[in-house]
Parts: structure tokens; C-alpha cells; sequence
């Protein structure tokens, strides 16, 4: 690819909004001194997109790795459910504000969940606590799949028979 089609190319980039000026002249620099390009894979990813647009797809897809990341502690990693979506949350909440109820529902889901968990071992020695056991994972399973489906549509979820920790 020639130079020109590079600058041309690059130009397309910043038109589109997928790179800003700063980055442009940058890129533009490196070009032009046939240097290749340092710029790291992910220099960018914590950086607020430009346009409306973007920013609604840019939501949806980090709530729904958000919600999603709740099943993390339901596979071979236990305690990943408990931390990803809180680093997802805290990460992203600046960046993507939109984001912000999705991570206080799933938090306000993990705290709740844990109360009913703690609730159920109590139960076992009645015998009550098995069967609560056995739904309380079902829902734990259910509600982010659902959770996750509703964020991708753009719609923030409740999950039901959550206590409001956070508002």
C-alpha cells in the first residue's frame, strides 16, 4: 500500500470519527517518516466514543459482557462472578454513564444472592434450605442470562427479588 493510499485511508478514519486530530497527526507523522506503528492494540479502550451512536452500541455490549460475567462464578472460577462485573462496573461507569444502573443491579443481585445463600445454608438443617439451595442457583444462572438479553436490547433489568443496596 502506497503512502498516499495510507494518508487517504487514515483521513477516512478521522472523517468517520473512529480516530480523533491528535491521533490523526500522530498516525499521519508515522506515516510520512515510514517508521512502523507503536501505538499499542488498546491504547484507546477507556476512552468515551464520540458519537451518540457508538456510545449506545459501546453500552450495550459492556452490559451484556457485565451481566454475562455474573455466570463467571457459576463454572470453574468461583469468586470470578463476584469480581468481574464489579471491575467491569468500575472501569466503565465513567467512560459509558448508561452502564452505571446495569452495574448497580448486578451488585445489588450478588449482595442479595448471597444474603439468600446464606439464608438457605441456615435452612439445610430443616430441610427446607436443599430445594431453596437448588432455585436459588437456577436463578443465579437465569437472571444475568435475562439481565444480559435485556441490556443488549438497551433496556435496564431489575433483577427481581433483589434488596436495593445501591441506588
Amino acid at each position: 500500500m502506497s503512502v498516499a493510499d495510507e494518508l487517504q485511508k487514515l483521513e477516512q478514519l478521522r472523517q468517520s470519527g473512529a480516530i480523533d486530530d491528535a491521533e490523526f497527526a500522530a498516525a499521519k507523522a508515522r506515516i510520512l517518516s515510514g517508521s512502523p506503528p507503536t501505538a499499542p492494540l488498546f491504547a484507546n479502550w477507556n476512552a468515551a466514543p464520540t458519537d451518540l451512536a457508538t456510545q449506545q452500541e459501546q453500552t450495550k455490549l459492556w452490559a451484556l459482557l457485565l451481566h454475562l460475567s455474573l455466570l463467571a462464578g457459576h463454572t470453574v472460577v468461583p469468586l470470578a462472578g463476584l469480581i468481574i462485573p464489579i471491575v467491569i462496573w468500575q472501569l466503565k461507569k465513567d467512560v459509558l454513564p448508561d452502564l452505571d444502573a446495569h452495574g448497580k443491579n448486578a451488585v445489588n443481585w450478588m449482595i442479595s444472592e448471597l444474603i439468600y445463600l446464606a439464608i438457605s445454608i441456615v435452612l439445610v438443617f430443616v430441610f427446607i434450605g436443599i430445594p431453596l439451595l437448588f432455585v436459588l442457583y437456577l436463578l443465579g444462572i437465569i437472571f444475568p442470562i435475562v439481565a444480559a438479553i435485556k441490556a443488549n436490547n438497551g433496556v435496564i433489568w431489575k433483577y427481581p427479588m433483589t434488596i436495593e443496596f445501591l441506588r
